[in-house]
């Protein structure tokens, strides 16, 4: 059995998922595991077979690490592919190199995920996901900030898709939403 499409997100109250391009110090994305119970995130994590990762995330997530050692902290250890144009440099071993079409990409990573979960992270590259009929869930960490300025979980002028939702779990200082994506709802 294939597991699920799952765009994983933490959010801001108002509707924020990530950090102003540029933004240092203060300004940058907090750390999930502040608000969120570390069993929840180990849950989900256990779920995921593979993660499928945009470029800019990848990079942000490198920025925070080498700012504050340990900040990437979600507790996921399975295959990771890296969806860019640009090659890593230096080259990183625990990252497979991916580039072109995004319904190859999304089945190369649910092959290496041995029937666990895809996880989705990157604002455009959920975006492209979603547009493309590929994600059957979403996934969102609510947290209890308001960041007046980001990255915007969905960008002014996309496709509206209706969303199912499946549950809403307080853990932490933050809400988990969960929402299924119904094939061919969006207009």
């Amino acid at each position: 059995m294939s597991g699920k499409v799952v765009v994983n997100r933490s959010m801001s109250l108002d509707g924020f998922i990530g950090a102003p391009p540029g933004a240092k110090g203060s300004a940058r994305w907090p750390r999930m595991s502040r608000f969120v119970e570390s069993a929840d995130l180990a849950e989900i994590a256990g779920a995921t077979g593979a993660m499928l990762i945009g470029r800019r995330t990848w990079d942000a997530g490198d920025e925070m690490e080498a700012a504050e050692p340990g900040s990437v902290d979600y507790p996921f250890n399975g295959p990771m592919f890296l969806l860019t144009h640009r090659p890593l440099d230096p080259p990183d071993p625990d990252a497979t190199i991916l580039s072109g079409d995004i319904e190859e990409a999304v089945a190369t990573a649910q092959d290496a995920a041995g029937g666990g979960d895809v996880e989705i992270l990157g604002a455009d590259l959920a975006t492209q996901c979603l547009t493309h009929g590929l994600v059957d869930e979403i996934l969102v960490y609510v947290l209890p900030v308001l960041a007046g300025d980001g990255v915007p979980f969905w960008w002014p002028g996309s496709t509206r898709i209706y969303l199912e939702p499946v549950s809403a779990k307080r853990s932490g200082a933050a809400t988990i939403l969960r929402f299924r994506v119904p094939k061919q709802t969006s207009e």
